[in-house]
């Protein structure tokens, strides 16, 4: 049973996207980043050591975010008013959205993202990775535009995720530099189509949401193989929804990249697909080598501090699930009728 306080601070966060990427001015929008975080920190606290410190991290970092964001906003205002004293609205611009960057801990301002999500359960990682990226990537998209600084995030964002996600074993860190890696393309699909990152940031969603459910107690690799062992129905679900948060034809998280692929094509850049397309490789590596020793190993040892819990919700994870694996079908339809 949710605790009504937390209730309320939910809505309060809800509300703030909204204050946010609905605001005429941009001391409207910082307004509603403030409630935003004011909102999260109650939310993530849970009464453990390693939440207050994934807390303290988090508050820590968002303040300096909201810090340079409000240092941009004020040397804006000096431009309008004192033209001759800065030249250039777009490297304003550059340092807001970096500050928006480290908000939503895309890299190279990654380096608090992944140590917050190991201290925080299941279900306030699904909150970091979904309803906290809309209101810092709608931002970027009202004022975003073709430029090395944002080649140079995505290609390093690429980079990173992919390099950083070898040999990890812990899931909260490995959905970490998963987010990192799908960021980075929903801002290639921002540069190319609005409504590309519209679709890209939904599907992720639904793929995100799916694995979070499933997880429950499950933090680490050598806990998540034992699981899957027990619940076949479960093995199998874990398998597709990894699948499609690859990208892999033909399950749902395949069409987004599909889409952001072609509309870079299109547009000639040629250079910038293969390398994120070369890095993203990796991180399928990453997610077929975790599938397939869930396949090939049959480990009965437990773990004496793990606590199994199989009581799921089987109705709601198969609507979900099977939402992810046929919903391809059903938007290529949708699409040639259109």
């Amino acid at each position: 049973m949710m605790k009504m306080y937390k209730l309320m601070f939910i809505s309060m966060l809800m509300m703030s996207t909204f204050i946010s990427i609905s605001a005429y001015t941009w001391l409207g929008m910082w307004i509603g980043l403030e409630i935003n975080l004011l909102s999260i920190i109650p939310i993530i606290q849970d009464n453990k050591m390693m939440s207050s410190e994934s807390s303290i991290k988090y508050f820590i970092t968002q303040a300096i975010a909201s810090t340079i964001i409000m240092m941009s906003m004020i040397m804006m205002m000096w431009k309008f008013n004192f033209p001759s004293m800065l030249n250039s609205t777009s490297n304003l611009l550059m340092i807001m959205n970096s500050g928006l960057i480290l908000k939503m801990g895309m890299a190279p301002l990654h380096f608090w993202f992944p140590e917050v999500l190991e201290g925080l359960n299941w279900n306030n990682c699904m909150l970091m990775l979904t309803w906290q990226k809309i209101t810092p990537m709608m931002l970027i998209m009202y004022n975003i535009e073709f430029s090395i600084f944002y080649m140079m995030i995505i290609i390093s964002s690429m980079i990173i995720s992919g390099i950083m996600s070898i040999n990890q074993i812990s899931i909260r860190k490995l959905m970490a530099f998963s987010s990192i890696n799908h960021m980075g393309w929903m801002m290639s699909s921002m540069i190319m189509e609005k409504t590309v990152w519209m679709l890209y940031f939904t599907i992720y969603s639904i793929t995100t949401i799916n694995i979070t459910l499933m997880m429950k107690n499950i933090f680490y690799l050598n806990q998540l193989f034992p699981y899957l062992n027990m619940s076949t129905y479960m093995k199998m679900f874990f398998m597709l929804n990894f699948l499609s948060l690859s990208g892999i034809p033909p399950f749902l998280g395949f069409l987004p990249k599909w889409m952001v692929i072609q509309s870079m094509i299109e547009n000639n850049m040629y250079l910038i697909s293969m390398i994120m397309i070369m890095f993203t490789l990796v991180m399928i590596y990453v997610y077929m080598r975790i599938m397939m020793t869930s396949v090939i190993m049959k480990t009965n040892q437990m773990n004496w501090n793990l606590n199994l819990n199989l009581k799921i919700n089987k109705m709601s994870i198969s609507m979900l699930n099977f939402l992810s694996m046929t919903s391809l079908i059903l938007m290529t339809i949708m699409l040639n009728m259109i």
